[in-house]
């Protein structure tokens, strides 16, 4: 019975509809509830596909975050060694989901303060959770830098999971996985802090928000 219900792509759907109305439509205890199921619903996500990136990421030979390159907004290369030396906090934003007010809040108040001590926040468009980040890579960079005053870069849209999952993402999720164990993105707003070497030494949920994870931060640079 329960490969039944949970195997069934139906029932997870139908589950998906109800956290992601109920997110839109209820107070702040209800869409936590919502967000949860959505992590929950994800656990049982793993798919053909899933599985074959999965056993990729295993396979990934690179040790450290700047070993890899990705596109800007305007498709051109950026090679991560730029920052080597820098903490590096990893997230998959996007404009249009319930999460972003806060996160981009929070996230201009953490990079004010830490940048000039060694943090950078790099920050990558993603559409895949509800369609929450429709529009182009750049006006994806335009609301953050407009409505939010981010000065962090914003790279061109990714994929985050499935058969076309953006290679540094592979690298982040099978550095740290999920909730247990899952290595599956549940959902936007999903961070990763990189040490000054490249390494992944935390992940945080969607849920987590960036002034929460401050102390990790400060440790991470050495502040604390």
């Amino acid at each position: 019975m329960e490969k039944l219900l949970f195997g069934s792509s139906l029932f997870k759907y139908v589950l998906f509809l109800v956290a992601a109305n109920c997110y839109g439509c209820f107070g702040p205890a209800a869409q936590k509830r919502a967000v949860l199921w959505k992590c929950f619903i994800g656990i049982f996500n793993c798919n053909a596909s899933d599985s074959r990136i999965m056993g990729a990421s295993q396979s990934i030979s690179e040790n450290s975050i700047h070993e890899f390159t990705v596109k800007d907004t305007r498709g051109k290369d950026v090679n991560l060694n730029a920052y080597r030396g820098k903490v590096l906090l990893v997230i998959n934003v996007a404009s249009k989901c319930g999460f972003a007010d806060a996160n981009y809040n929070q996230l201009t108040q953490l990079y004010t303060t830490y940048k000039s001590r060694g943090l950078e926040i790099l920050a990558f468009p993603c559409n895949q959770f509800l369609k929450k980040e429709p529009g182009t890579s750049q006006e994806a960079q335009e609301f953050a830098c407009t409505r939010y005053k981010a000065e962090y870069p914003i790279f061109g849209k990714i994929r985050v999971n499935g058969s076309n999952t953006a290679p540094v993402f592979k690298f982040l999720k099978a550095q740290k996985s999920g909730f247990m164990g899952s290595r599956r993105i549940k959902w936007n707003f999903t961070k990763f802090l990189i040490d000054q070497e490249g390494r992944v030494i935390h992940r945080y949920s969607p849920t987590t928000k960036p002034l929460a994870i401050q102390n990790d931060i400060k440790k991470a640079l050495r502040l604390a």
